[in-house]
């Protein structure tokens, strides 16, 4: 595997992560702050479905990096 492919991969694994914490850091918030200040439910559920698609990306990009470090 060349040197620019370990980079690209570096930096997929970079965003997945950060995709990850920056998820469960504002969901996270959201379940602390929305009911202090009165938010419905269904925003509670929006954000709920928000962080499942985000992690649904990311598991995604781990998939592909996976992939790609198996076809070294």
């Amino acid at each position: 595997m060349g040197q620019e492919t370990e980079h690209q991969i570096a930096r997929q694994g970079r965003l997945t992560a950060l995709v990850i914490a920056g998820t469960m850091l504002i969901w996270l918030a959201a379940q602390f702050i929305g009911p202090r200040i009165g938010l419905p439910g269904r925003y509670a559920l929006l954000v709920d479905l928000l962080a499942l698609a985000a992690f649904l990306w990311a598991f995604v990009n781990i998939y592909q990096i996976w992939r790609k470090r198996q076809d070294k």
